[in-house]
């Protein structure tokens, strides 16, 4: 079965730009965590920014204390956020890249790069108890080194089939690359996740790339909810997601 992660990052958007620095303030995205669960979601995801522009750290404590399924806590390797994380203990880590400048996550981490780096923060986190999963491109030298790095999952970036969803060519494109990412991870013995840009519109033509465990998904979910309900909203994720072979 396919699982559903929620990122609530962007219930705490909302709020901060109102009551950004006073401490409290709506929409509470640990009450919107609540909800989510509730409606079947499988996961929570939260991303601790270094600069803290939506999560803060009250907001990842009480998380930790209420959620009930599986917390996922986004973070980039800095050592500020790895020491919270140790101390916090989400169920899972996911190491993203992060630019100050960007107004989400814009690309995947070079885990090719930095398997050093890596390396060492995900031997921490595994001794902790904490499962590591890395959020990189669908390009064969990154799934090679998150394997040499030993993380136990990645997390495909899906972004660029997102951007080329309504272009044939370019839909395909993307699709052939997230397709044989997944595979080279799965007989790499990695767990596979996606997420970014995913959507009510193109989750079904997701449904081509095998071996998938787990999708994260935060602003369409929050998006639609505007509309349906925190409910609804991902009550009709789950439903798109049901049909999902998951075979090679």
């Amino acid at each position: 079965m396919l699982k559903l992660g929620v990122n609530i990052d962007h219930v705490a958007t909302l709020r901060e730009a109102r009551y950004r620095g006073l401490g409290h303030g709506e929409p509470d995205p640990v009450a919107a965590a609540r909800v989510v669960e509730a409606a079947g979601a499988h996961g929570l995801t939260a991303h601790l920014r270094e600069d803290r522009r939506h999560i803060q750290d009250r907001d990842i404590w009480r998380l930790r204390e209420v959620t009930t399924t599986r917390l996922n806590l986004e973070m980039a390797n800095a050592p500020e956020i790895v020491e919270i994380a140790l101390r916090l203990k989400p169920d899972i880590v996911c190491l993203v890249p992060e630019r100050r400048l960007e107004v989400t996550t814009e690309g995947g981490l070079d885990a090719a790069g930095h398997v050093a780096a890596l390396t060492a923060t995900r031997q921490r986190f595994n001794d902790a108890g904490i499962e590591v999963s890395l959020f990189i491109a669908p390009e064969a030298a990154q799934v090679d080194a998150a394997a040499q790095i030993g993380s136990q999952f990645i997390e495909l970036h899906t972004g660029a089939f997102a951007e080329h969803f309504g272009e044939v060519a370019g839909r395909e494109r993307e699709l052939s690359r997230l397709v044989a990412a997944a595979r080279q991870a799965h007989a790499l013995g990695l767990q596979v996740n996606a997420g970014h840009g995913l959507n009510y519109e193109n989750l079904p033509t997701l449904h081509r790339v095998p071996h998938l465990v787990e999708l994260n998904i935060g602003h369409s979910i929050i998006s639609r909810a505007v509309f349906t309900g925190l409910t609804q909203a991902v009550k009709d994720f789950l439903q798109l997601m049901a049909g999902y072979g998951g075979c090679a």
